[in-house]
């Protein structure tokens, strides 16, 4: 086999343990030594490259932006167990219900708000699953149109910060940021933070929300039928009402506004917000009698479990980048990415739908620990800004929890919706939202400063 084909041989690879079930980390990892071993005895890989995981896996360890992902998860898995969801949802059902499309533009903005506060998709997707699809359905809402809402509305926690992949992200950006300035010769590089991906994502997160609202609003006017109002939610008196809206509303908006206050102030860093977070969720079970010890036991165990998923996939992914390299991968794909027909443009425009497609098979942890610090480097040395480049790889990733046949969300789902909600309605409720979101996209595309200008106003 000629060297050129050891990188594709090697990604096709992992893609074909990963499809078979394997674990994510050890399939990467697993690979990369193979095909390490195997390229070392055909006199085709310098071991040398191995010699630099150490060092690797020291950096990672010692990598303070990091410390914000358990704190994140922390905050989101007692957010959870505090029934804060459950509250919001009752509240806003009440509030918009007796309006056709009530219920559905309830669960979108429910969903905003868990992933203002949480960040967490999985969480988000079940316990809306749990609470709201039962309760749609009883109502005349059309299956599919139901699971679409659902299903889309949690995934929001992918690009609303503060949000799990913007702060991986940030990371591997960085360093690719950084190498793409060594690379053109600039000894003195720039650095971009996960906190002006936090910023960058503002703006292109609440317009996905906008457009979810507006196409929940259109089926409801177009095809009453399937987005029907509620007659009777049970609404108690006017002044109770309010008081049920500032008691369930005001702590989870104070705990967003602790969070994503603190760094578009620039009082604190992403890592210290989501301490700040982490904290507040605390209080905010405590204020709701949910805060013992039991809680507390189970929000730590589920912490370490998802912290140690991500790092061990890290971990993984690290060993298989410096195999990928070692093949000359980097060089391959520099030399495939430069030399496509129009230029920069259609450079991104073949990443991103890469990107899109492996959403189909791949999670977007692995994609972002994986592709990202491949092609990374070669598009920031284009001259694209990260921080507009992040968001576009965010929204995009995002759509991975939504295409079938492997989206997390749709399983999500489907593991908690009733039994006569078939997986068909799931994959046809989902469809319009993919849509939208490659709008959104394209938008991003056309606009970068819909990434780009709150970060230059707020970082003046």
């Amino acid at each position: 086999m000629s060297a050129e084909l050891w990188p594709l041989a090697m990604f096709l690879g992992v893609c074909l343990v990963l499809m078979m079930g394997y674990p994510v980390a050890f399939s990467l990892g697993g690979t990369a030594l193979l095909f390490a071993f195997v390229g070392e005895y055909m006199d085709v890989f310098d071991s040398a490259f191995l010699e630099a995981i150490p060092n690797r896996l020291y950096g990672i360890m010692t990598n303070e932006t990091l410390i914000a992902v358990p704190l994140f998860v922390f905050m989101g898995v007692m957010l959870e167990r505090s029934r804060v969801a459950e509250n919001l949802l009752d509240t806003m059902a009440s509030l918009f219900g007796r309006l056709r499309g009530g219920l559905g533009i309830s669960v979108t903005l429910v969903g905003m708000l868990l992933a203002a506060s949480t960040g967490i998709v999985g969480a988000t997707v079940v316990t809306m699953g749990l609470l709201s699809l039962p309760t749609m359905l009883k109502r005349g809402y059309d299956p599919a149109l139901s699971t679409g809402i659902i299903c889309a509305s949690g995934t929001l926690g992918q690009i609303i910060p503060p949000s799990i992949i913007l702060v991986l992200l940030g990371d591997v950006l960085s360093a690719a940021y950084q190498q793409a300035q060594l690379d053109m010769g600039i000894f003195s590089p720039e650095t971009v933070s996960v906190g002006d991906l936090f910023v960058g994502a503002i703006i292109p997160g609440l317009l996905l929300v906008l457009f979810y609202l507006i196409y929940v609003a259109m089926i409801a006017w177009l095809k009453p039928g399937k987005a029907p109002a509620a007659e009777d939610l049970g609404i108690e008196g006017r002044g109770e009402f309010l008081r049920r809206i500032v008691k369930v509303l005001v702590p989870p908006l104070l705990l967003i506004v602790a969070v994503l206050g603190s760094i578009l102030g620039g009082f604190a860093t992403p890592t210290e917000a989501a301490a700040v977070g982490a904290l507040g969720a605390m209080l905010l079970a405590a204020s709701r009698g949910e805060l013992s010890r039991d809680t507390l036991t189970d929000t730590v165990r589920s912490t370490t479990k998802v912290t140690s998923m991500v790092f061990v996939i890290f971990i993984g992914a690290t060993l298989f980048s410096l195999v990928f390299r070692g093949f000359g991968g980097d060089e391959a794909v520099t030399d495939f990415l430069t030399g496509l027909p129009g230029g920069v443009v259609g450079a991104v425009a073949v990443v991103m739908l890469v990107m899109f497609l492996l959403g189909f098979i791949l999670d977007f942890i692995e994609i972002t620990f994986v592709v990202v610090p491949i092609v990374g480097p070669i598009l920031l040395a284009m001259g694209l800004s990260p921080v507009w480049l992040g968001i576009m790889i965010a929204i995009n990733l995002q759509t991975s929890f939504l295409t079938p046949p492997f989206g997390f969300a749709l399983f999500y789902l489907r593991g908690v919706a009733p039994p006569e909600v078939e997986t068909g309605d799931i994959y046809r409720g989902v469809a319009p939202f993919i849509v939208i979101q490659l709008v959104m996209l394209g938008l991003l595309a056309l606009w970068p400063t819909l990434a780009t200008w709150l970060p230059s106003v707020v970082y003046r």
